[in-house]
């Protein structure tokens, strides 16, 4: 195709850019020493190799469905010599995980990194003949080392949500040939540094990749209006140009609850002699973003943030939508979050264009999650830069997390923690190397590449020493610690452990279990969920034990009763201590990448749990809440609940009647409040003091607010049993 083929507003004439996509059926066998001497040549009979989809994951070919690679991939295609004065790329958008590239037998190079692009010069080749093969070897090694992996892959390859026996290899993106002019820009990185309604403040980075040295034209355009143009000279090959941009009265983009989504298109042209070379162009949105003591703002409005951990689409990434990927935003907004965190890898570019066009926040982890050899410091250094670049023009992204839960040692997240809280606190004082280095350089390297946005070091990780400072915080009441309801004291006691929760729920059995077998119960393959569907048995076992139901379908709604409650409880408690300490929270998780027993709210079919709906409840504008009643009460026990309300509306609402309403089989009691609640706040609006009645049964607490712009209600429900005797 041919692109900018009108000439600009100045008269220049376009940037004509020539690009092939190599998207289609290719050849590929299994990779050995044969095949690779033989067949990355321009004259091999490749015939009898299998036919594959590019791009695609090899495992989803029958023939490879069982292989761990590597595997060979053959194109055969036909290009013109390019024009005197013009050079060639071949781009690979997405190698799962490492490469070696050849082009009519000559090699080309070997990249690694899966997430961002990899280009190389053909220009020469591609004058000595006009059909050409080009032969990529991809690797993708099983991570069995799983305290010292060396994939810098994440949950893709280690997850509790996915299938560990599942290999993501591939070219899982597609493979495009480019025609430019002299001057290549080979990286464009657009950064807003801050915005408001007089001037907005953008740095912009490109790697220009020149012939020879010359001094070229750098030419930036935004909303098709030229803005800036500069002289630039150059030295041949790879030159790191930075430049800066003001644009006044800018139309400022907002989170969703706050406010409008103006984006806004940054377009920048190189120009030699008159005569365009290359072009770039990102569409960004201007906003400030700033994460200070776990509190976000945007445009100087504080934000208590309501998030979800967001895993990868499916796991097959190649193999998932636009739409698909852009349903789950849907999802994630309507349930009334603001923020999704991208947890342990680096998603498909269609999440983050929604997240743009949504207005939801995106936290977005590095692809590092548990334990990693020290080998890969310096390939973790040069993605983390590849991630800025590739994703740094994005307004929705508001912090980078450079290392998921550096400290777990073992296979798996329940492993690590099911111990006691206070062992795993303390076994984060000492010193290690993923955390103490590699999460260091990485997290220097998000900043040294852009220093608009936080960057977190490591999730997960307690105050430690020297500082005594940590980080965000993994709380697993009620799954791998103690109840529940344990929260809210360990919240009383060790505010600075709530400042921002990132992880915490508990699993269930989804809607779609076919994956299951339920019509074997209570004899399913416990051994198989556990290996492969994410089934987490002893936790079961402790909250909601498969041997209490007499059916599939009674346990499975168990398991989403609890998961829901958890959930809600949870949301509640720390919604209830907005900015007191806590600034916001993301729940584990969203969805499911696969079929699985797992912590998303939604299954892999999209089917809503019964969390989905108390997390939608839980997270309303505007909620009134009360200290948790506890399970099971004594007749004759003595009871103080505490009633707040909170309000993430921006308004005051004036006069607010709360109404709390005790009720137990034959009788009841109510207390009423009236009051102003301020925006953007809890605030505790009364004390419902009572003794338990001398009665069996069940006792409820209903909650009710009522306002002209907001009402809400709530419910509590406890058994009481006799009264203790003494």
């Amino acid at each position: 195709m041919l692109c900018g083929d009108e000439p600009d507003s100045r008269g220049l004439p376009p940037v004509t850019i020539a690009a092939v996509e190599l998207s289609g059926t290719w050849r590929a066998c299994i990779a050995d020493d044969d095949v690779r001497r033989e067949g990355v040549g321009l004259d091999y009979d490749d015939s009898s190799w299998p036919t594959i989809d590019m791009p695609g994951h090899w495992r989803s070919h029958p023939a490879f469905a069982d292989s761990d690679g590597p595997l060979l991939y053959r194109h055969r295609l036909h290009l013109e010599q390019p024009a005197d004065g013009r050079r060639r790329f071949v781009t690979l958008d997405g190698v799962f995980y490492q490469a070696d590239v050849w082009l009519d037998g000559a090699y080309l190079g070997d990249p690694e990194g899966y997430f961002f692009p990899h280009s190389f010069d053909i220009t020469d080749l591609s004058r000595l003949a006009a059909d050409h093969v080009l032969a990529i070897e991809v690797s993708c090694a099983p991570q069995r080392q799983r305290a010292s992996k060396r994939n810098i892959t994440g949950a893709l390859q280690h997850s509790d949500a996915i299938d560990p026996a599942w290999n993501p290899g591939g070219l899982w993106r597609p493979i495009r040939i480019d025609d430019t002019g002299a001057v290549r820009i080979d990286r464009l990185r657009v950064l807003c540094r801050d915005a408001n309604d007089a001037r907005a403040h953008l740095r912009l980075h490109a790697r220009l990749d020149a012939d020879r040295p010359r001094t070229v034209t750098v030419r930036t355009s935004v909303d098709g209006e030229v803005l800036a143009e500069h002289a630039q000279p150059l030295a041949r090959g790879l030159n790191e140009v930075d430049w800066t941009l003001d644009i006044n009265d800018p139309l400022l983009w907002w989170p969703w609850s706050l406010g409008a989504q103006h984006l806004t298109h940054i377009h920048v042209e190189v120009v030699i002699d008159g005569e365009g070379s290359d072009q770039r162009s990102v569409r960004t949105g201007l906003r400030e973003v700033a994460l200070q003591d776990w509190v976000f703002s945007v445009n100087g409005e504080r934000l208590f943030v309501k998030g979800a951990n967001l895993a990868p689409t499916r796991a097959a990434l190649a193999e998932a939508t636009p739409a698909e990927v852009r349903r789950d935003v849907e999802l994630a907004r309507d349930a009334g979050l603001d923020l999704v965190r991208v947890n342990g890898h680096i998603a498909r570019p269609e999440l983050y264009e929604a997240a743009d066009e949504l207005g939801m926040l995106v936290w977005q982890d590095f692809p590092l999650q548990w334990g990693y050899a020290r080998t890969i410091r310096r390939e973790a250094v040069r993605q983390a830069r590849e991630a800025v670049d590739l994703l740094g023009h994005h307004p929705s992204i508001a912090v980078w997390c450079a290392h998921n839960e550096p400290v777990m040692a073992h296979d798996s997240r329940g492993a690590a923690l099911g111990s006691s809280i206070v062992r795993n606190v303390l076994q984060q004082q000492r010193p290690t190397w993923n955390r103490t280095i590699l999460d260091r350089w990485v997290k220097r390297a998000f900043e040294t590449a852009d220093e608009t946005r936080t960057t977190i070091a490591h999730s997960g990780v307690a105050p430690h020493l020297p500082q005594l400072d940590g980080t965000d915080s993994h709380l697993f009441f009620g799954w791998y610690h103690g109840e529940g309801a344990d929260v809210d004291g360990f919240a009383a006691s060790l505010p600075r452990m709530v400042r921002f929760v990132s992880e915490f729920g508990a699993q269930s059995v989804p809607t779609s279990a076919d994956f299951m077998d339920p019509q074997r119960w209570p004899a399913l393959d416990w051994h198989h969920l556990t290996e492969h569907h994410g089934l987490q048995i002893d936790s079961f076992e402790q909250h909601v034990p498969p041997g209490g139901y007499s059916t599939f379908e009674s346990w499975r709604d168990a398991t989403q009763r609890y998961q829901a409650e958890l959930l809600r409880h949870h949301i509640e408690t720390f919604r209830r201590l907005k900015y007191r300490p806590t600034g916001g929270f993301c729940f584990l998780g969203l969805n499911d990448p696969s079929p699985a027993v797992s912590w998303g709210v939604l299954d892999h079919m999209r089917q809503p749990k019964l969390a989905y709906h108390a997390v939608t409840e839980a997270c309303l504008p505007v909620i009134v809440v009360a200290d948790r009643l506890r399970d099971s009460l004594f007749a004759g026990e003595a009871i103080a609940l505490d009633v707040h309300v909170v309000s993430d509306l921006r308004a005051l609402l004036e006069d607010v009647q709360c109404t709390a309403t005790l009720r137990w089989p034959g009788g009841s009691h109510e207390w009423s409040w009236t009051g102003d609640v301020p925006p953007d706040s809890s605030v505790r609006v009364g004390t419902a003091q009572f003794v338990v009645p001398e009665m069996a049964g069940e006792l409820w607490f209903d909650l009710t607010l009522q306002h002209p712009d907001a009402a809400a209600t709530n419910r509590y429900a406890s058994i009481v049993a006799p009264r203790r005797n003494g």
